[in-house]
């Protein structure tokens, strides 16, 4: 077979068989071709777009609806401490406190031996009694004073009129002359008496403090030796030390019976329970609505559960590095602007027994100051930043 043969051949396979006659022959269907899906893929565009829409719209409303809660965790509990000392030296008598002791306000926390300061007190009463006694003397000695004073009033009176008789005497020759020289004499005499008794009156009024009729107790003496007394009672008084506030005690372990203290030197401290605020470190840019007076949340970290109720007491006069033992130069070349914080006191309102605050605790504070941003701040923000960008 030749090479044309063969082609035929294989013609005729491929070639389909003949239909019957009068049958009509299909057309073949045309081949339909794949459609893209539009409505799928605009969709898939459009869920794309909305997703970063929706979260910009979200991010952009909590923004602006945002910064009226202003918080930190730059924040500690804080508690008055109160160097305990006595205010009269002594040797320790009795001790009736523990490290870590919780006391009540005016409870005895210890005494010092007491006797010296009762044998003072004895002496300053034996003083005043004396001084009130010095008075009534002084008052019988202006009383005298004063009748001598009379008797050498009369006495001059009586020496003038012997005077006038001897010189009327004298006169008509019935006398000596030595006779009215004595009578002179005696007259200057008289008068000299009754100047030295006018001063001894004056000296006796002076002492007893320029008034016969002062009251007792009211004499310069009596007042100092009162003053005494009560200096003396007061001493005693101070041997036995109590608690100004309700606290506990601490730095204690060292206090012992037998132990000689001086005045004024701290002994040991009271932590006192009852005044705790938190102190709260807040950036400058969160002060911008802050105020004395606002409600506030604390949270310590010691009872993650529960909030505590405040209020802010006071805001700082000063950045926390401006009363640093080394404030900061800005004055030099390579200065970078830090944001500095302020400290911020805010009053715990709110004591629970059960959840005691002890100093130093850490803590996070929130001030509610009822300000929130707005569509305002947003776009000055918006605009300083687009102003910064264009410098």
């Amino acid at each position: 077979m030749n090479a044309v043969t063969k082609v035929e051949k294989q013609g005729a396979e491929a070639a389909p068989a003949a239909l019957p006659v009068g049958v009509a022959t299909p057309l073949p269907e045309p081949a339909v071709s794949p459609q893209p899906k539009r409505g799928r893929r605009f969709r898939r565009i459009l869920l794309m777009l909305s997703v970063p829409l929706v979260l910009a719209a979200g991010g952009g409303y909590f923004w602006v609806t945002g910064g009226r809660y202003q918080e930190t965790d730059n924040a500690n509990v804080r508690q008055s401490k109160v160097l305990v000392a006595s205010e009269t030296p002594g040797r320790i008598a009795e001790v009736d406190i523990a490290e870590n002791a919780a006391v009540k306000r005016g409870e005895v926390l210890f005494r010092i031996d007491p006797d010296p300061y009762r044998i003072a007190l004895s002496q300053a009463e034996a003083t005043l009694a004396a001084a009130r006694l010095g008075v009534e003397q002084l008052r019988a000695a202006y009383s005298q004073a004063v009748a001598q004073e009379q008797m050498a009033a009369n006495e001059v009176s009586y020496q003038k009129t012997q005077l006038d008789r001897q010189t009327e005497l004298a006169e008509k020759g019935v006398n000596t002359r030595s006779e009215l020289d004595q009578a002179r004499h005696d007259l200057a005499k008289a008068e000299d008496e009754q100047q030295a008794a006018l001063q001894a009156v004056a000296s006796a009024r002076a002492a007893i403090g320029g008034n016969p009729d002062i009251q007792t107790d009211r004499h310069p003496a009596v007042l100092e030796a009162i003053a005494a007394r009560d200096k003396a009672a007061w001493s005693l008084a101070q041997t036995t030390v109590t608690a100004p506030a309700d606290g506990i005690i601490s730095q204690s372990s060292a206090f012992k019976v037998g132990q000689y203290v001086a005045a004024g030197t701290p002994l040991f401290s009271l932590v006192e329970t009852g005044d705790t605020w938190v102190e709260a470190n807040f950036k400058e840019t969160q002060l911008t609505n802050m105020k004395v007076g606002q409600e506030a949340e604390v949270v310590v970290d010691t009872y993650p559960g529960h909030t505590f109720k405040a209020v802010v007491d006071s805001i700082g006069a000063g950045t926390g590095a401006e009363f640093s033992l080394l404030p900061a130069q800005n004055a030099t070349g390579n200065w970078v602007k830090v944001t500095q914080r302020i400290p911020v006191r805010i009053k715990v309102t709110e004591g629970e027994a059960s959840l005691p605050l002890r100093t130093g605790m850490s803590a996070t504070a929130s001030v509610d100051t009822g300000v929130s941003r707005g569509l305002g701040h947003g776009f000055a923000w918006l605009t300083g930043s687009t102003a910064n960008a264009a410098e």
